[in-house]
C-alpha cells in the first residue's frame, strides 16, 4: 500500500491569503498590533509555529499556554469569514491540474490519500471545504499534533496505520509539497518528497532542496504516476538512474545530491579563487 500525503496551501489550494488575515485579525484582539504576518514568513511552517512567532513578535513574549488556545480559537473564529471573502474576491483556486489527480488515486486500492499539513485539522478542514477535497482525505498529519513539520507526517502516517491495521514501510509514504520545508520534513521522516512550483516557494529553494521530482504543477499527471511507481517509465530507465530535468522521471540528480551543474561550477571556481589567494596570485 503506498501513501500519499499532500500538503495544503499552495499543494492543493491557494485561499487567497485567509490564513494570514485571520491570524492578523486573532493577533490584534488580543495584543493590538495590527498585520503582524507581514513581519515574518507564514510558508512552510507549523500553525502552532507561526501562532508562537506572531504572538512574540506583537507582545515581546512566547504565549502562554492559556494564551496560546486563545489565539487559536479567535483564530479559527476569524477564519471562515476570511475564506469566504477569498471565494467572493474570486482569490481561492485549485491547484491546476490536482482535482484529476485526486480522483484518479482516490480510484486505486493499492493507494491511500491523506493530509500531511501545518495547519490546525479545523483550519484544514475550513480551508479545504470550498474545493469539495475534503471528501478524499480519511486520516492526515497537523499543526495541531507538533510543530514540528517530520513529525506531523508521521502523525498521519500512524493513522493510516490504524486504519490500515497494518505498518507502512517509509518506502511507501510519498510526501506532496511547496516549498523546500515540505521537502525537508519528509526527508527528515524516512519519505519520498515532491514538490510543485505554482505554489508558494521560493523556487530557488525548491530546485535546490533535493525532492525527487519537481514540476510546475499537476497540469500533466504522467510525471507523478512515474514517481508514485503506478506507471512506468516509456524510456524503460529505472527511476534515479540518469540525468534529465525535462523528462517525466524526477530530477534525479537533485534527488540525489540536492545540486546541479551550476552547484558543481560554483564549487570549482571558489577552489580556484581560494588557491589563487593562497600562492598570492
Amino acid at each position: 500500500m503506498k501513501i500519499v500525503l499532500f500538503d495544503i496551501d499552495g499543494t492543493l489550494i491557494k485561499a487567497g491569503g485567509a490564513g494570514a488575515r485571520g491570524l492578523n485579525k486573532a493577533v490584534k484582539e488580543m495584543c493590538g498590533v495590527d498585520k503582524i504576518c507581514d513581519k515574518f514568513s507564514l510558508q512552510g511552517a507549523t500553525d502552532k509555529e507561526n501562532f508562537a512567532v506572531a504572538f512574540k513578535h506583537a507582545c515581546g513574549k512566547k504565549p502562554t499556554v492559556k494564551q496560546f488556545r486563545e489565539l487559536e480559537l479567535k483564530y479559527l473564529g476569524f477564519l471562515p469569514a476570511e475564506v469566504k471573502r477569498s471565494l467572493k474576491s474570486g482569490n481561492y483556486s485549485k491547484l491546476n491540474g490536482v482535482e484529476k489527480l485526486l480522483v484518479m488515486l482516490s480510484k486505486r486500492k493499492d493507494v491511500m490519500v491523506g493530509l500531511g499539513t501545518g495547519n490546525l485539522k479545523e483550519g484544514a478542514l475550513v480551508k479545504l471545504e470550498p474545493s469539495g477535497f475534503n471528501k478524499y482525505f480519511a486520516f492526515g498529519g497537523y499543526g495541531c499534533d507538533s510543530h514540528i513539520r517530520s513529525k506531523v507526517l508521521m502523525k498521519a502516517v500512524e493513522r493510516a496505520e490504524k486504519l490500515l491495521k497494518a505498518k507502512i514501510r517509509p518506502a511507501d509514504v510519498y510526501v506532496v509539497g511547496d516549498t523546500h520545508l515540505d521537502v525537508a520534513a519528509a526527508k527528515d521522516a524516512g519519505y519520498h518528497s515532491a514538490a510543485v512550483l505554482d505554489g508558494f516557494g521560493d523556487e530557488r529553494l525548491v530546485s535546490r532542496s533535493g525532492a525527487e521530482l519537481i514540476v510546475r504543477n499537476f497540469g500533466d499527471l504522467y510525471p507523478w504516476l512515474i514517481w508514485l511507481g503506478l506507471e512506468k517509465d516509456s524510456k524503460g530507465v529505472r527511476r534515479g538512474t540518469y540525468i534529465c530535468p525535462d523528462s517525466p522521471i524526477e530530477h534525479a540528480h537533485y534527488g540525489r545530491t540536492g545540486m546541479d551543474v551550476k552547484d558543481i561550477d560554483d564549487g570549482i571556481l571558489a577552489l580556484r579563487e581560494m588557491k589563487r589567494k593562497a600562492v598570492g596570485e
